[in-house]
């Protein structure tokens, strides 16, 4: 099972950037720890070092759906800002989308056909007698190339599957960017509410505790009064 997954700042500020590098790598830590295998397509660099617009991962594993299900929606972080310090905002949206309907090409070498030839010189004119020239077509996409590099017809086979490797990874290329490009809607559909995840604090913990034992203190407080009641 493959899925697309997108990290997005929306069109959120700064803070919002800032919360999105520090999202992926609390992501990233959790995918290595459930053993799913992950690439990084695309990411967008925040306007300052350390923050980050968006980022889209390829996540690979036998089952997504259970993992992915504590990710999807809107993630926020409680927390003053960094970059302005009397903003009185401290709730901070991000959002993790998953990208669907985007069809990857795999690229097989089974998928090719060869066909030889007499590699041609200038003018048409044939440069061996023997056919040493190789015309490779990927079928699933109808993209060729043609290789006479050399006068050996393996060594231009092989020439000729790392191109056509490449011009069909340059369409994956292009589907990816022209993907991009339309979900951008995504990053106007980070909405603040009901999160999936709540950070707290500049270490962005996962869940807030009061280190002071002021709490503790009152309900000891509370306990002793009550007592002195019962004993009166």
């Amino acid at each position: 099972m493959e899925k697309l997954i997108q990290i997005t700042s929306g069109r959120g500020p700064l803070e919002c950037q800032w919360v999105t590098a520090k999202v992926l790598k609390v992501f990233l830590e959790e995918v290595k720890k459930n053993t799913i295998g992950y690439e990084i397509i695309h990411r967008e660099n925040g306007d300052e070092n350390l923050t980050l617009k968006s980022a889209t991962l390829l996540l690979k594993a036998k089952e997504l759906d259970a993992f992915l299900k504590t990710w999807l929606g809107s993630i926020c972080w409680t927390g003053k800002s960094t970059f302005r310090k009397l903003h009185k905002r401290s709730n901070w949206f991000i959002g993790v989308f998953e990208l669907e309907g985007l069809e990857k090409i795999n690229f097989n070498e089974k998928d090719i056909q060869f066909q030889t030839t007499r590699s041609q010189g200038s003018g048409g004119q044939n440069v061996n007698k023997v056919n040493t020239a190789v015309r490779a077509v990927h079928v699933p996409t109808g993209e060729w190339v043609f290789a006479q590099d050399s006068r050996s017809q393996l060594e231009n086979k092989k020439l000729a599957i790392m191109r056509l490797k490449e011009k069909v990874a340059a369409i994956y290329i292009k589907q990816m960017e022209k993907r991009m490009q339309d979900t951008w809607s995504n990053h106007l559909q980070v909405q603040r509410g009901n999160p999936v995840r709540t950070f707290s604090g500049t270490d962005f913990k996962k869940n807030h505790q009061d280190k002071s034992f002021k709490k503790q203190r009152n309900i000891l407080k509370k306990e002793l009064k009550n007592d002195r009641h019962d004993l009166n």
